[in-house]
């Protein structure tokens, strides 16, 4: 092997025992050999033969070899009925956004049961290119920060993999009088400006150029906080940004325009447990009382993810399956579970109970096999407590397996509602009016197809929850997308029944 080849090899290995949560010393344990022998390996400075590999990834439940060797695909065995009872992971976008307020903290940060998802990894990775150190225990995360960032280590390749880097902004500021950032990633929904996020922050003394593939800012005095913020978008990062901005200005910031949503709530929750006063929670006007230093040991359990849990509700519809959803966030589905109700959805609720947050209200649904019609009216986003725009996408395959036809409006991005075409391909009636609209006929006889994955991720599940339903073998290929979101998620549906083989070409 090359040296090149070797240090790959050696990054996956501790990429992956990382992800285990295992020291060099844990690892070299189960391995029988030392721990500067792993250390070497992990440098890439030992030769490594094809049965040392075989019993590394075999101890760290990874496929060594095949990770550095091209992407992950999805076999699915479509048709079966789901059956059993399955927990809702904590919430992908509060765990980002946690990572981001950590960064607050002078102190010691533990989150509970973070979804360990990449988006969440490449966020790691950022943070620990900085100068903080981390450490899994289990799915628990626990943040040290460094007494100075180093941001000029900053990992560059991560950071331009993830939309999340914009929400360092806020939080960068109270830090460093002059810092960069790469642009932001993530998933491809066309032109989104970040023209918010600046006139956001423009009144903490933030002032941000873009130029070169890179955010140039540089922090001033606040220039007008005597008068409310009032955000021109009520967009969950944006709010979040302007939040971590406020919770280190020293004073009381007004924020109007905000948005209430999930996310944006479970930050509120994190900042009060820092010592910060947020009045407002759960409204569009938020009023924040600042620290300006904010040195505590904290230890915070986000809530559970309204959008993974309308995943495995439209999982059981389009299956005709009878599942139980533990855990889900019902003030976060309410609207969506009347929109299905007046398709002709049955399902059972339990009463309510708390999050370990303390303060978001969790049921468990049972899911009932239902006979579904189109809605009267369309299908359309609204901000909380309006249909989630991300939850959006899950009526495109429930309409597909649906009597009548469903318009679809998809308002906020200008390229997702096209990757809903792609159920065609499975035997779907979905038609592009404009870039914004779908109308969906239905029923569809679903099939089994091979698919190239779409480079949006509630799009791509939703093409992965219509393999689940068509009967044959598909394949969905290059998944990379919908690992940014969800933790397991095959492994996951084959535990109520469903048939996905993980696999990548040799």
């Amino acid at each position: 092997m090359t040296d090149d080849y070797l240090k790959r090899i050696g990054y996956l290995i501790r990429d992956a025992r990382k992800h285990r949560g295992w020291t060099q010393a844990e690892l070299a344990d189960v391995l029988s050999t030392s721990q500067s022998a792993v250390n070497r390996v992990e440098q890439g400075q030992q030769n490594l033969t094809l049965d040392t590999l075989a019993r590394i990834g075999e101890a760290l439940d990874s496929e060594i070899v095949s990770l550095g060797l091209g992407p992950v695909h999805l076999r699915v065995h479509g048709g079966n009925k789901l059956s059993g009872a399955i927990d809702v992971k904590t919430s992908k976008n509060a765990g980002v956004a946690l990572l981001c307020a950590s960064l607050l903290n002078r102190g010691r940060t533990t989150l509970r049961r973070v979804a360990r998802i990449e988006e969440v990894n490449r966020i790691l990775e950022v943070l620990n290119s900085i100068g903080v150190k981390s450490r899994w225990d289990g799915n628990d995360l626990e943040l040290i920060p460094p007494e100075r960032l180093e941001l000029e280590n900053i990992d560059e390749d991560a950071a331009r993999r993830t939309r999340s880097i914009i929400m360092f902004l806020g939080p960068l500021m109270h830090r460093e009088n002059k810092f960069t950032l790469p642009y932001a990633g993530g998933c491809d929904l066309g032109t989104r400006t970040v023209e918010p996020h600046m006139s956001a922050l423009r009144p903490f003394g933030l002032e941000v150029k873009a130029t070169e593939g890179r955010y140039h800012a540089s922090a001033g005095n606040p220039t007008r906080l005597a008068r409310p913020i009032v955000l021109t978008e009520r967009g969950d990062t944006v709010t979040e940004n302007a939040l971590l901005a406020a919770a280190r200005h020293d004073g009381v910031t007004v924020i109007r325009n905000a948005s209430s949503n999930y996310m944006v709530q479970d930050l509120c929750f994190f900042l009060e447990r820092l010592g910060v006063t947020v009045d407002g929670v759960g409204s569009t006007t938020l009023t924040v009382h600042g620290l300006p230093d904010i040195n505590v040991d904290v230890d915070y359990s986000p809530s559970e993810d309204p959008i993974e849990a309308m995943s495995l509700l439209a999982a059981a519809i389009v299956t005709d399956s009878e599942i139980t959803i533990r855990r889900a966030p019902i003030e976060f589905l309410e609207v969506e579970l009347a929109t299905l109700e007046e398709m002709g959805f049955v399902y059972e609720l339990t009463d309510e109970y708390s999050a370990d947050n303390g303060q978001t209200r969790l049921v468990d649904i049972t899911t009932k096999p239902s006979v579904l019609h189109a809605p009267l009216d369309k299908i359309h986003p609204m901000p909380f407590p309006g249909l989630n725009i991300d939850n959006l996408p899950f009526f495109s395959v429930i309409a597909a397996v649906a009597e009548g036809q469903t318009m679809i409006h998809d308002w906020v991005y200008e390229n997702r509602a096209i990757y809903l075409t792609e159920l065609n391909k499975l035997g779907a009636s979905v038609k592009l009016l404009d870039p914004h609209r779908v109308m969906v006929e239905g029923p569809a006889r679903l099939r089994a197809a091979e698919v190239m994955c779409p480079p949006a991720l509630r799009p791509a599940v939703v093409v992965l929850l219509a393999m689940l339903a068509a009967e044959g073998t598909s394949v969905l290929r290059s998944v990379y997308v919908i690992q940014r979101g969800y933790e397991d998620l095959a492994e996951r549906l084959n535990s109520l029944g469903a048939s996905i083989e993980v696999f990548r070409d040799i």
